[in-house]
C-alpha cells in the first residue's frame, strides 16, 4: 500500500495491472519523437492517474470547425501559409487548459514544439499561479522509430491496413482479406519517416534541452511493451504528484 499526500486516496498496486490513482493536482508535458507512442500513452495514463489528456493536434482540428475570434485569427495565418506565432499558438492551448476539466491536472501531448512555445507556456501558466510540474520524454531508439513509422501497408482493393511489425499480412505483399496488392502511401515510407525525425531533432530537441536545464525533465524508456511503458509513466507522474 502506498499513500499520497494528506487528503488523497490510498493507492493500491495490483498484480493484474495499473489501477486508477488520484492525488494532488499535477500538470505534465509528454514528449518524444514521432513513433514513440505519445498519443496512445497519454490517453491511457491520463485515465490511470485521473487527469485530462490534451492533444494539441486535436485542438487545432477542432478550432478549424469553430467561428470564434481566436479561430479566425489562427485561420488567417494558415490561409496565408504563414506559421502561427508562438503567442497565438499558446493562447489556443491555454484556452483549453483553462477549461474546468483541466483544473485537476492534465497531460499535454504534442506541445510545446519549440523553445519559444515552451517559454510562452511557462509564462502564461505562471500568470495564473500554475506550472508544468514534470516533463516526461519517451526515449526510443531511432531504428525502432523508423520501423514503427514506415511499417504501414494498405490494400489497393479493399483498403485493409497492415503493419510489418504489429499486424503483418500472412503472405508478404498480399491482403489477407481479398488477396489484393499491398502498397505504402508516400507519408508512410522510410524516406518520409527519416525526414520527420530530422525535423523533430531540429525543432523540438532544443525544447528537451530547455527543460533539462531547468531540472524538470525525466526520461522514460519507451522501447518496451505498451503496458510496461504505461506503468513506468504512471509511476513517474505519481512521484511528481507526491512532490507537489
Amino acid at each position: 500500500m502506498v499513500a499520497a499526500h494528506t487528503g488523497a486516496s490510498v493507492l493500491t498496486r495490483s498484480s493484474v495491472g495499473p489501477i486508477l490513482e488520484r492525488g494532488n493536482v499535477v500538470n505534465v508535458v509528454l514528449m518524444g519523437p514521432p513513433g514513440a507512442g505519445k498519443g496512445t500513452q497519454a490517453g491511457t495514463v491520463a485515465d490511470l492517474v485521473g487527469v485530462t489528456h490534451v492533444a494539441s493536434g486535436d485542438l487545432f482540428r477542432e478550432l478549424a470547425q469553430q467561428d470564434s475570434e481566436l479561430a479566425q485569427l489562427v485561420q488567417a495565418y494558415m490561409n496565408r501559409g504563414d506559421l502561427v506565432p508562438d503567442d497565438l499558438t499558446v493562447a489556443v492551448v491555454m484556452d483549453r487548459l483553462d477549461q474546468p476539466d483541466c483544473q485537476n491536472g492534465f497531460i499535454l501531448d504534442g506541445f510545446p514544439r519549440t523553445v519559444g512555445q515552451a517559454r510562452a507556456l511557462d509564462r502564461r501558466l505562471s500568470e495564473e499561479s500554475r506550472r508544468i510540474d514534470q516533463i516526461i520524454n519517451l526515449v526510443v531508439p531511432e531504428d525502432t522509430l523508423l520501423a514503427r513509422l514506415s511499417g504501414r501497408w494498405l490494400c489497393r482493393r479493399c483498403h485493409s491496413s497492415y503493419h510489418s511489425l504489429f499486424s503483418p499480412p500472412t503472405w508478404p505483399g498480399l491482403c489477407n482479406r481479398c488477396g489484393g496488392t499491398l502498397y505504402q502511401r508516400d507519408d508512410d515510407t522510410l524516406q518520409t519517416a527519416k525526414r520527420r525525425l530530422r525535423v523533430y531533432e531540429r525543432d523540438t530537441m532544443p525544447v528537451l534541452d530547455y527543460y533539462r536545464a531547468a531540472e524538470r525533465l525525466v526520461d522514460v524508456d519507451g522501447d518496451r511493451p505498451v503496458g510496461e511503458v504505461s506503468e513506468a509513466l504512471r509511476e513517474a507522474i505519481m512521484t511528481s504528484r507526491m512532490d507537489v
